[in-house]
């Protein structure tokens, strides 16, 4: 388990991840990017965000690309707002966790519709 100070980072890093990410990435073109969780190593120095991408699959073709292209600004924001001796390397991870969480809950609800209900 991760220690009570790893896991204010963590949390603070996400709250900054994510507000670089409302500042860098047009939601007209990237769609809705949202950092869901981020993952750091035990010296600080490498963070992993995992991130959902809401919407079509044009936006996330464009969201990846942009994230690659502004990662060094993104992380030079999070290095100004988060005062750490190192500012960790961010890479960035799709994560489809939320996807196939609505495809199981639609799923579940097609079952519903034919099913037929005994009373």
């Amino acid at each position: 388990m991760p220690s009570h100070r790893l896991l204010r980072v963590r949390e603070l890093l996400k709250r900054e991840i994510g507000e670089a990410i409302r500042r860098e990435l047009p939601v007209q073109q990237a769609g809705l990017v949202t950092v869901n969780d981020v993952d750091v190593t035990g010296d600080l120095k490498n963070a992993r965000v995992y991130l959902g991408l809401l919407g079509n699959s044009e936006q996330k073709k464009i969201a990846v690309d942009l994230l690659n292209q502004y990662r060094v600004r993104i992380q030079a924001h999070v290095g100004k707002a988060v005062v750490l001796k190192f500012t960790p390397r961010l890479h960035f991870v799709m994560d489809e966790s939320i996807g196939r969480g609505t495809r199981v809950l639609q799923i579940i609800e097609e079952l519903e519709k034919t099913t037929p209900k005994e009373d």
